[in-house]
């Protein structure tokens, strides 16, 4: 993809954006505000403390409060268009997040214009799984030691609980690992995305809101309102996609089978992969990462890219990475 820049600019342009940001993080937790802006500012703190250690309490509230927020539905009741929204919402968003966090920005297995990748990332964004380059360089740390010691979360290193969904509150895993996404950081809006990633899931939340509030005045047949628009389309979708995206760490190292014998666990699961429209196949993706293709054969259902496939002809990716031959030569079957 060109994005506007020479080789030698490729090269060194992150670098400069690294060190460019260390020094605004310097100046930001100097000021009077920095209390209260480490709330929005994912930056503001631990981004460049490689040492900060445990649960940080006072973070987790939000990913605490999403949860409970799910409970408001027993006084809000159910209605069909609001059931609808929380369907509609988990399917898009899981799909930029399995087709675009995942096989576009961590593993770059197609190609796409710079809007196209910034509509995505707005997209994944608002699935309140944080920034795009937080999301990728975790998944390239994971590519690199899967099942092993460094494996943050790896279920056989430290329990089902921990790599499911713990790890997620840590203070050493809180912050962006920038290095490991130079390609990516030398665009400014996807650096805006993950410094506040909140930004894009509140204006999904107060939208929501809204949305149900004018239902619930013009078309009251409907039977839903603001909250009830909030708590289904919102917290509820949002919570069940999370933990159906944390099942392929959780799970899919444990339970399923293993068509390639790679260095890990990862193991191939249909029902994970119906649940996570094609992230299942996970010893498929772990053996070839490469490939914009997780169900290898036609028979492993891959929602995923099928989705992707319809994108390339309609012009907005191109260049698909396919699944070699020399791949299918190795399965076993």
């Amino acid at each position: 993809m060109d994005i506007g820049l020479d080789v030698d600019q490729k090269e060194t342009q992150p670098d400069v954006i690294l060190r460019a940001d260390a020094w605004v993080n310097q100046r930001i937790e100097r000021s009077w505000h920095w209390p209260v802006s480490q709330y929005f500012d994912t930056w503001a703190k631990y981004q460049d403390q490689p040492n900060a250690t445990g649960i940080d309490w006072v973070r987790v509230w939000p990913f605490v409060g999403v949860h409970l927020a799910c409970l408001g539905v027993i006084w809000v009741g159910w209605s069909s268009v609001a059931i609808a929204m929380a369907v509609f919402l988990y399917a898009i968003r899981m799909f930029a997040i399995t087709g675009f966090y995942h096989r576009y920005f961590s593993h770059r297995t197609f190609k796409t214009s710079r809007l196209g990748q910034f509509l995505f990332a707005v997209v994944g964004n608002a699935s309140v799984q944080r920034g795009p380059l937080w999301w990728a360089g975790h998944h390239r740390h994971h590519h690199r030691h899967s099942d092993e010691e460094e494996d943050v979360h790896s279920p056989h290193r430290d329990g089902f609980l921990w790599s499911h969904v713990l790890w997620l509150t840590t203070r050493e895993h809180f912050s962006t690992d920038r290095k490991a996404v130079k390609d990516l950081i030398v665009y400014p809006e996807l650096r805006f995305l993950d410094r506040f990633d909140m930004v894009v899931p509140f204006l999904l939340a107060i939208g929501l809101y809204g949305l149900g509030m004018v239902l619930e005045m013009y078309v009251p047949s409907l039977g839903t309102t603001g909250l009830q628009m909030l708590i289904w389309g919102f917290f509820i979708s949002t919570v069940v996609l999370l933990h159906a995206t944390c099942t392929i760490n959780s799970l899919s190292h444990q339970f399923g089978t293993r068509r390639f014998d790679t260095s890990d666990e990862s193991k191939n699961n249909g029902w994970l992969a119906l649940l996570t429209f094609g992230e299942g196949w996970h010893n498929n993706h772990h053996y070839y990462p490469g490939s914009a293709r997780q169900g290898f054969y036609w028979w492993e259902i891959d929602v995923t890219f099928y989705g992707l496939w319809v994108l390339e002809k309609l012009g907005v990716i191109w260049d698909l990475n396919a699944v070699p031959e020399r791949v299918y030569e190795g399965s076993e079957k």
